[in-house]
């Protein structure tokens, strides 16, 4: 009974896409947030984007603002997060992370979440 399989990634060029998947069918517990982090090597864990799955409410760092797209599919229980324009900084691995609270503007706090993913390796290189 695992809660969050994140899939997705992978070797992508400067400029290309991805889009990463976070199945989390595996809580009998409904989530309200739904977010993705990411840590590179030698590098804190970041928050980088988040979903309410009851309303659709998204946050992004102001890195990817204008390149990723979080949604969510609430009848597959599946949140992605489509990345475009992809950078060599983008590099690191995600992770998919859900929380049985909504609390809006403190989103990118990591503690908030109850359930962590695997997490999936993004590279972009040339």
């Amino acid at each position: 009974q695992v809660p969050l399989v994140e899939s997705g990634g992978g070797l992508v060029q400067p400029g290309g896409s991805l889009r990463l998947s976070c199945a989390a069918s595996g809580s009998s517990m409904p989530y309200y947030a739904i977010g993705w982090f990411r840590q590179a090597p030698g590098k804190e864990r970041e928050a980088v984007s988040c979903i309410s799955t009851s309303d659709g409410s998204a946050y992004y760092v102001d890195s990817v603002k204008g390149r990723f797209t979080i949604s969510r599919d609430n009848a597959k229980k599946t949140v992605y997060l489509q990345m475009n324009s992809l950078k060599p900084e983008d590099t690191a691995v995600y992770y998919c992370a859900a929380g049985f609270g909504w609390y809006g503007s403190s989103w990118y706090r990591t503690h908030l979440y109850d359930h962590w993913g695997q997490g999936t390796q993004v590279t972009v290189s040339s």
